[in-house]
């Protein structure tokens, strides 16, 4: 029962330590970076707004509208309908999707805005910027909204906004009950899976943004453009099974493999690309 709902204060606690890690780490990571190699904070900035641009404005209203209508209040179509019977195919679009267009919105980037830097740099400051946008964006707004609610729970707002939807969107009262479960449930397990798999994601986004910059730097390596969209879609496609049930792994597992993923484009790239590369202008 709502009423009866209580957030502990070591999980506001918790709470409140996840908003702080994934907004301020990140930020305080690019000024580090920015301030230690002399890099434009504009390259910075340009993996973030590429991120904002490709992954949120073009991205996920496209994929929604084709494979996930009823997200946005529309009717299925014959294209979800189709996926809809067939999991793993949906699974492969759900990954397939951010694949594409971050890659892309990489590759964009690296021939037009930052087309004049060619310093090694460039590259670990995008996946700097992308990598860290989406952190900011995806969990420290989220939860600090969640701290929000952990309070509201605690002092009987939530309860009230939870019969106001009830009677004017009944539909949506369970995904808000599963929120007050969340929260009320929330510990230092959920709190690490969180930062463990953001850790691996960051990585790997720095790794691709290198594999990127280098495709676009020698007409040679621009294979390393494919096969960053291949990489990208394979680790959301095992992501997506998961979500949608086709796969049955635990939490932990899933970020192991996450994990494997971040690590081998990292320092693939890194080792093989970034650490090769003199660094100089030209």
């Amino acid at each position: 029962m709502m009423e009866n709902a209580h957030v502990g204060t070591a999980s506001i606690i918790l709470l409140i330590t996840a908003a702080v890690l994934f907004t301020i780490v990140p930020v305080a990571i690019a000024i580090i970076w920015i301030i230690k190699k002399k890099e434009p904070v504009t390259s910075v900035l340009t993996g973030a707004a590429a991120f904002f641009l490709f992954a949120l404005i073009l991205e996920k209203p496209i994929q929604n509208v084709l494979a996930f209508p009823t997200a946005m209040g529309l009717k299925d179509n014959a294209f979800s309908l189709f996926l809809g019977e067939r999991p793993i195919l949906l699974a492969f679009v759900a990954g397939l999707f951010p694949g594409v267009f971050e890659e892309t919105g990489r590759l964009i980037a690296f021939k037009t805005v930052l087309g004049k830097r060619k310093n090694r740099e460039t590259s670990i400051s995008y996946g700097i910027g992308h990598g860290g946008f989406e952190v900011v964006l995806l969990l420290g707004l989220s939860y600090i909204v969640y701290t929000v609610y952990a309070v509201m729970i605690n002092t009987g707002i939530f309860g009230i906004m939870v019969d106001q939807v009830a009677a004017q969107a009944p539909d949506e009262v369970a995904s808000i009950e599963a929120i007050k479960d969340f929260l009320v449930g929330f510990s230092f397990a959920d709190l690490s899976v969180s930062l463990v798999e953001r850790v691996f994601a960051v990585l790997f986004h720095i790794g691709a943004s290198i594999m990127v910059f280098y495709a676009c730097r020698d007409k040679k390596k621009f294979w390393l453009y494919p096969a960053a969209v291949i990489l990208h879609t394979l680790m959301d496609f095992i992501a997506a099974m998961s979500i949608f049930e086709v796969i049955s792994i635990s939490s932990w597992a899933l970020e192991g493999i996450i994990a494997v993923f971040g690590l081998i484009v990292f320092f693939g790239s890194y080792l093989l690309f970034y650490k090769k590369d003199p660094g100089k202008e030209g």
